[in-house]
């Protein structure tokens, strides 16, 4: 099985055993989990760039460029998950839990949904 990158959105320094989180555009930080084979071979953090207002595309275009493939969120817009669907990111739902470690755990071990259309946050459902 290839390396697969997933993304967290994480508040202050980020990492597994961090924090998610709530909104993912205006997170501190994105937390950035390697896995092969079921297995967590690396860990990083990237750091979010600050956009301005219409910007929500900033992160789509940021985590594209660092090639995540999988992105696990609490809640998200339509304009983004539009945005990660067309660069190929995956993104996943997780409202309920605040630690990194178990959320990524289930979606390694394929327990987590796709997130669907009539649960993104905001904005009126053309």
């Amino acid at each position: 099985m290839a390396r697969i990158r997933i993304a967290i959105p994480s508040e202050g320094q980020g990492g597994l055993d961090g924090l998610r989180a709530g909104h993912f555009g205006h997170c501190d930080v994105f937390t950035l989990v390697d896995v092969e084979d079921g297995e967590i071979k690396e860990v990083s953090v990237l750091a979010n760039k600050e956009h301005v207002q219409g910007g929500c595309m900033v992160p789509v275009q940021l985590l594209a460029q660092n090639k995540v493939h999988r992105l696990v969120v609490g809640g998200i817009g339509m304009r983004p998950l539009m945005g990660f669907r067309q660069v190929g990111i995956d993104v996943y739902y997780d409202g309920e839990r605040q630690e990194i470690r178990p959320v990524v755990l289930d979606l390694i071990a394929g327990n987590l949904p796709l997130i669907g259309d009539n649960q993104v946050c905001g904005g009126s459902a053309h």
